[in-house]
């Protein structure tokens, strides 16, 4: 049986330094980029996001033969708590940079919020 690694040391480090861009997985960046969405709106909207849940998952469940794909999805609990769901893969996938994808998870992000408490996006962040 032939090993992969013939001189038995293993890797010895990280092949970059952890404060480089590049060590982060394309899914932490996208995980950063909804905190960002967040906090912006947590700061305009504490009181009305305390009982809200963000989270990523990487695709929608999808029935067979839809016509679209969802980039998020807003779930509402009888006792107040409510939860938002962004889909990282269908946001990337209709981006070409980090810039674009950026802006398309904030306005996703308020478009949810805006879903939740009954108002227009525009009002929800108006600086968008």
């Amino acid at each position: 049986m032939r090993r992969r690694d013939r001189r038995g040391r293993g890797i010895r480090g990280p092949l970059v330094p952890s404060d480089l861009p590049v060590f982060r997985s394309r899914a932490q960046a996208f995980d950063d980029l909804v905190l960002d969405a967040v906090e912006r709106l947590e700061r305009l909207w504490s009181r009305e996001l305390a009982n809200v849940d963000f989270l990523v998952e990487d695709v929608p469940p999808v029935p067979p033969r839809a016509e679209t794909i969802p980039f998020s999805r807003l779930e509402t609990e009888p006792g107040g708590r409510a939860r938002i769901v962004v889909y990282r893969r269908p946001v990337e996938i209709r981006t070409k940079d980090t810039d674009e994808t950026a802006l398309l998870v904030h306005e996703t992000v308020v478009e949810e919020v805006a879903n939740l408490l009954g108002l227009e996006p525009e009002s929800v962040d108006p600086e968008s």
